[in-house]
């Protein structure tokens, strides 16, 4: 089973604690997860979020890269139009050194409006200024000088990985899947129905086919001893997390595609939705069991939820669940 751990850093009014409180959590719970075998702790970013979303990023992964030694610690997705390419290569760099080349990076274009007005960006920018990003990325990942806006650079010290780390950009249109080919790294989609696009691009660019699209997650789950229970709990804040992504993706008319995100109206219409999983630890040890391949993707503290309510879910997970699968 491949399982990753993904943390928002959410903190509404509603929930109980404070946000220091959720990054002390965090970062234990990254310690736990890289001597469980977990393949990837996932951030993402946003900005000015009345609930405390985390807006950067790579401190806290500097952090989680000194308690652990072995998990992949990925930035999915960074939002590549309010970065300034230099700083961002050479704080890539820095963490590529402390993680011992344990870092991937997922660069978006961004879609929340507030976003691009708290930065000053025209969003007519954001193609140019991804496409510019990812140029400077992968140039400053060798270690030689190159050019940038005209004049001669550097970005020291050189990348402990060579190349430095993996890059990827996100999209949910065929466009955004043939450009990251054409700019030479990953992709990650927002539906399987872009992958081809992105093989297709490759191939006729003479470039090694990647294959079918890797295991995806197809929802969040939680575990509990009692599943009914643990709704009553968690639902507000399950319901925060989706209401709050539908809001952005509602008012950017942000996906073309069926999004993994839209608002709902209640718990009912967040259960259906599939978007969320609440089982016992039997449930899931029988759904790997079916699908060994699968990707869990667990988020412990999501929109909220109390830090003891995402230790019992890790700790079902730990004693309850790996080591039967």
């Amino acid at each position: 089973m491949q399982f990753s751990l993904r943390f928002d850093f959410r903190n509404p009014p509603f929930a109980d604690g404070t946000t220091a409180d959720r990054y002390a959590a965090a970062l234990d719970m990254a310690a736990w997860a890289d001597g469980a075998g977990c393949d990837a702790i996932i951030l993402s970013e946003h900005h000015g979020s009345a609930d405390g979303y985390l807006p950067s990023p790579l401190p806290v992964l500097a952090a989680m890269a000194a308690r652990t030694t072995r998990v992949r610690l990925r930035v999915s997705a960074m939002a590549g139009p309010f970065h300034d390419p230099l700083r961002l290569a050479e704080d890539l760099v820095v963490l590529d050194h402390l993680s011992r080349g344990r870092v991937d990076v997922v660069i978006g274009a961004g879609y929340v409006s507030s976003e691009f007005e708290m930065f000053g960006v025209d969003r007519a920018e954001r193609v140019r200024r991804v496409t510019e990003l990812v140029t400077t990325l992968k140039a400053a990942f060798t270690g030689e000088p190159f050019e940038y806006r005209g004049r001669r650079v550097s970005v020291t010290p050189t990348p402990f990985r060579p190349g430095g780390p993996p890059l990827a950009l996100g999209g949910s249109t065929a466009k955004a899947a043939r450009r990251a080919a054409r700019l030479g790294v990953g992709f990650e989609p927002a539906g399987p129905q872009l992958w081809q696009p992105y093989r297709e691009e490759l191939r006729m660019l003479g470039r090694p086919d990647p294959g079918p699209q890797a295991a995806v997650s197809a929802g969040l789950v939680m575990l509990a001893e009692v599943p009914e229970k643990a709704w009553g709990c968690v639902a507000p804040f399950l319901l925060h997390e989706m209401n709050s992504y539908g809001a952005w993706l509602s008012e950017a008319s942000a996906d073309p595609l069926t999004p993994k995100y839209f608002t709902v109206a209640g718990v009912d219409e967040l259960r259906a939705s599939g978007r969320y999983r609440i089982l016992t630890p039997d449930e899931l040890v029988a759904d790997v069991r079916a699908d060994p391949g699968r990707s869990i993707s667990f988020s412990p503290l999501c929109g909220g939820t109390p830090v003891e309510t995402g230790w019992e879910s890790l700790r079902l997970l730990d004693e309850r669940v790996l080591p039967r699968v």
